[in-house]
């Protein structure tokens, strides 16, 4: 059977009108199966490519044309193929819109010949804190980074990986080593030539334990990186990495000459990639703008700039969108605002189902959040259905585990631990725990008051109705919340400065992958988000879904990282919302009816161009 015939099987008993809803809600599900050495491939891709495949080798176009992809190659060990359909964006389907709202329409994009000039406007909801390959964490940073740096692969926006730095690859049958092609004659921005030598510093300094990289667990499982030549790497695993390409392969590349002399602060501040765009100003608290590179090796980007502006308040991004101040917000809008904008039909919209969870993380060495009782109680406390319902007027799905149901092959909540809103248990837990109400109405234990600071990015208008409910639910069970607003979210938490934090990051499902070793693994758990969260089982369970190759086994390993994670309770986890991106109609050469969206539409931005008819 193939590959779309088994997907379709999925389909049957689904009603006509919410088809392409569930591909877009599913279609993580295929995406989220890389055996060792395997890429998504598109539904009815080369099979000439088949040969090759069984060999272990992947051949790759090196223009990369709009729907390239690398084929699936052998899984190691001679594994099977994924269990499921690998699926891509479903062009015979109806292009109306479904009640569920998660279409991409283009009302004057995707068609016609690239038009060369003019600057694309985008906006984002905080200031860009670096530049290099180490803060792609936050969006905003994400969607000015890739425009500067290349990966080896990148994944496009149907969860294809699609060649960039690499024009093939080979995979051992045991899994254990990489060797990559590199594409030749790449330039940096600079004028110096990419080559493997580069890559390999790349993923050593990232790497390196020493240089506390907070996107070094993409690189844990590599022994060691050699540059035989030019054009070739090979890197060798200590185990088989099941995630690799998705994390370590996709991981952007540095200029060894430059990154090395000065380092990964300063290069952040000045950073010299492969990119379609080279910087031209930053302000990190106001503005990123870049302008094309005319010797990027995929050919000179239509555009003649890329800007980013910060404009933390959601209500002005939408007001700039309707001026055409502005162009995109790489950041989600009001509730109201998504909607509206939605429904007038004069935007290119996308909306997809989002893996990254709206949480609460919480320093679990903190004295009021140390015993998980007390972080039981709080997920009894908080009514997450009203948030998913009433604030977020039904643009978000409950999340029940770490794991978006998006990710519909590994999320699992059969048998987790549930928190329905019960301000009673929640009242029950914290004087089971020891936790008692004193004269103030702030529960306290050992001297230790229940109290403590929540932090919200500087002007989230978006969160802050969240932060305030949950203050007033708190308080219910005689605790007391301070929301304190900051520009450094993630740094005030794993500084100790607030106990928790109020934002959206992935805890499994980046690149359609479940691995949660960046925010689970107590290794990690700390440099990365600042929970500190450690449990020895966890820890194993992560190392073990990563050398574990075969999907049906990853399966039951993320199914009791699930289990684990509802029952420790490291972060508060609410909802993962419907991600609206939108286009002004001047925009063109957009992806057509893309299945993830947000920061990856972004990355296109060297194939857009501007039409101001």
């Amino acid at each position: 059977m193939d590959r779309m015939s088994r997907f379709e099987d999925l389909l049957q008993g689904i009603q006509p009108s919410s088809r392409r809803s569930f591909l877009k809600r599913a279609v993580v599900m295929s995406a989220s199966l890389p055996v060792v050495g395997s890429i998504l491939s598109a539904c009815g891709g080369d099979d000439d490519s088949s040969d090759s495949s069984d060999s272990g080798e992947v051949q790759a176009t090196s223009t990369m044309p709009a729907r390239t992809t690398i084929p699936t190659p052998k899984p190691a060990g001679g594994g099977s193929a994924s269990p499921t359909a690998e699926a891509t964006k479903p062009a015979e389907e109806e292009a109306s819109p479904t009640a569920e709202g998660n279409e991409a329409t283009a009302p004057a994009s995707g068609s016609g010949e690239g038009k060369q000039g003019g600057k694309l406007i985008v906006m984002g909801h905080e200031g860009v804190d670096g530049l290099s390959p180490d803060y792609i964490g936050p969006t905003v940073n994400w969607a000015c980074i890739t425009q500067i740096h290349n990966a080896l692969v990148e994944m496009d926006a149907w969860f294809e990986y699609q060649p960039v730095l690499a024009d093939s690859y080979e995979i051992s049958d045991d899994g254990l080593v990489y060797t990559f092609k590199l594409h030749p004659d790449v330039p940096f921005h600079d004028g110096e030539i990419f080559s493997s030598a580069d890559v390999k510093y790349t993923m050593d300094y990232y790497g390196n334990p020493d240089n506390a990289m907070t996107t070094g667990s993409n690189f844990i499982s590599i022994d060691s990186v050699e540059a035989p030549d030019d054009l070739t790497v090979v890197i060798n695993l200590k185990s088989p990495n099941a995630a690799f390409l998705t994390q370590g392969a996709s991981g952007f590349i540095v200029p060894k000459h430059i990154h090395e002399p000065i380092g990964d602060e300063e290069y952040s501040r000045q950073p010299v990639g492969t990119g379609a765009f080279k910087l031209s100003e930053y302000d990190p608290a106001s503005h990123v703008e870049m302008v094309a590179f005319d010797d990027h090796f995929r050919g000179r980007p239509y555009l003649d700039a890329y800007r980013l502006n910060t404009v933390p308040e959601p209500s002005v991004r939408a007001i700039a969108l309707e001026t055409g101040e502005a162009d995109s917000s790489v950041w989600s809008l009001s509730t109201d605002d998504n909607i509206r904008l939605r429904d007038s039909g004069e935007y290119w919209t996308s909306i997809t189902s989002s893996t990254a969870v709206n949480h609460m993380p919480m320093d679990c060495t903190s004295d009021q959040f140390k015993d998980k009782a007390v972080r039981q109680a709080l997920m009894h406390a908080v009514d997450r259905d009203s948030i998913v319902n009433d604030i977020w007027r039904g643009l978000a799905v409950k999340a029940t585990t770490n794991l978006s149901p998006a990710l519909a092959y590994y999320h699992d909540d059969t048998d987790v631990a549930k928190y329905e809103f019960d301000v009673e248990k929640a009242a029950q837990l914290l004087d089971e725990a020891g936790w008692t109400v004193g004269g103030d109405g702030i529960r306290e234990k050992d001297g230790i008051k229940l109290q403590w600071n929540c932090g919200i990015i500087s002007g989230d208008q978006a969160r802050r109705p969240i932060a305030e409910a949950v203050q007033q639910w708190v308080s219910q069970v005689g605790c007391k919340m301070d929301i304190i607003e900051t520009t450094d979210i993630i740094g005030s938490v794993r500084e100790h400065k607030n106990q928790m934090a109020l934002y959206n990051w992935t805890y499994g499902g980046d690149g359609g992958d479940p691995d949660a070793t960046a925010v689970l693994h107590s290794d990690w758990s700390g440099p990365t988000v600042g929970t500190y969260y450690s449990n020895p089982e966890m820890d194993q369970l992560l190392e073990d879904g990563l050398a574990e190759p075969d999907p049906e086994k990853r399966k039951v390993i993320y199914k009791r990282v699930q289990e684990i994670f509802c029952e420790d309770v490291p972060i508060l986890y609410i909802q993962f919302w419907d991600w609206f991106v939108f286009f002004t109609k001047r925009v063109q050469g957009l992806p057509e009816d893309p299945l993830l969206a947000g920061s990856q539409i972004y990355n296109t931005a060297y194939k857009l161009w501007i039409d101001e008819a």
